[in-house]
């Protein structure tokens, strides 16, 4: 699994952060995602999956080939 983030698209919602926590952050200044792990290991790939579906902006991008 790949994951990009597209940062002008968020809200900073921070959903993504509690569902996948290794993956994701916020900015602390305007509480923008940040991505910290590209290539998540697979026993995340569930969490990362779940933060996709719940991000209010569709800013997470998943390439499962």
């Amino acid at each position: 699994m790949k994951v990009a983030v597209d940062q002008d698209r968020c809200v900073g919602s921070g959903q993504y952060v509690l569902m996948a926590p290794d993956v994701f952050d916020q900015r602390d200044e305007d509480g923008i995602v940040v991505l910290l792990d590209e290539f998540p290991p697979t026993e995340l790939h569930d969490d990362v999956r779940q933060a996709a579906r719940v991000c209010p902006a569709l800013a997470i991008e998943l390439d499962e080939s």
